[in-house]
């Protein structure tokens, strides 16, 4: 079978398995230290606020609104287009003592400024409430998905590899939170929409390098097992290089190209995507051996037929 990154001999990955499991440690703690010492900058989905649509006659300069706002004190402004290039949706942080109707009449004096053509289509007033519901129901999806994937993982496979990948899953996720506390990234629901698409797509990896490591365990059986998930890593390379490698350069074009409101969105793609090819191959993989996995747990009946015969398939 072609492979356009042919790997000729088994990379040893378990033999480094206690150096990568410290790194993903030490990044786990600093995101969890992040998360508790900085907090994540939640955006209007979150917190409440105004939502303002508004028309222009002509396509809508979305950078120029953006800044324009910016400099009547918004500092976490949304600005994006809204059904199409005339209509634009914007969305306004909470202000204490000033009101939904207030932020609106002042939105739209600056905006006038520029562009006097410029009408108000709709005002909406997200409250606190609604944010917090908002945030409690993205925790619970967040939960649900992680109980799918080990209830799924642990019925194709074995609770070794259950538990493995929904440590994997959860490193990722962690450190995705992690970084957008520490740098103070606005976290809102498009981020939780890319964490849920980080979560599908790191448990696809490791469902690859899992299966291939149930095969050799049944092919390769004068093998150890930390042999075996070497052969099974280094044999699914060259397509987690052209997997990751394709993705990355769509979610790339997104965090350059795609403007302000898919940029956060992008950017939690991208965290996620670079960490989940690691932590599927060097956090889930060395998990398995530190979780005790034995050629019995995959194969017991043939295990029992293999211990009374020789080496030839003979009866003893």
């Amino acid at each position: 079978m072609f492979e356009l990154f042919p790997f000729n001999k088994a990379i040893p990955f378990m033999r480094y398995g206690r150096t990568t499991t410290a790194i993903s440690l030490a990044t786990f703690l600093f995101s969890v230290f992040a998360l508790f010492f900085y907090g994540l900058n939640l955006g209007v989905d979150f917190t409440g606020g105004t939502v303002m649509e508004v028309r222009y006659a002509q396509s809508a300069p979305i950078d120029t609104i953006r800044e324009a706002i910016k400099a009547t004190g918004y500092h976490e402004v949304a600005v994006q287009n809204f059904g199409s290039t005339q209509d634009v949706l914007i969305r306004l942080p909470l202000k204490e003592g000033v009101s939904s109707a207030q932020v609106s009449e002042q939105i739209m004096g600056v905006l006038k400024t520029g562009t006097p053509d410029v009408t108000l289509s709709k005002v909406d007033f997200v409250g606190g409430q609604v944010g917090q519901e908002l945030y409690e129901n993205g925790g619970l999806a967040l939960i649900l998905v992680a109980a799918g994937i080990i209830i799924y993982l642990a019925f194709r496979f074995e609770w070794r590899f259950a538990v493995s990948a929904a440590i994997a899953n959860l490193h990722d996720v962690v450190i995705i939170l992690g970084l957008f506390a520490f740098f103070q990234w606005q976290f809102d629901l498009t981020v939780l929409a890319g964490i849920l698409a980080v979560l599908g797509y790191s448990v696809n990896e490791s469902v690859v390098v899992f299966d291939r490591i149930r095969e050799n365990i049944r092919t390769m059986r004068d093998e150890t097992i930390p042999d075996i998930i070497d052969s099974a890593i280094t044999s699914t390379m060259s397509r987690t290089i052209i997997t990751h490698v394709s993705t990355q350069i769509m979610v790339l074009a997104m965090l350059w190209f795609g403007g302000e409101a898919l940029h956060n969105f992008a950017l939690a793609l991208t965290i996620g995507i670079m960490f989940g090819i690691y932590s599927s191959v060097l956090v889930a993989s060395p998990l398995l051996l530190l979780f005790g996995l034995k050629r019995e747990h995959m194969i017991p009946q043939e295990s029992e037929k293999m211990e009374g015969m020789n080496a030839d398939g003979s009866i003893v």
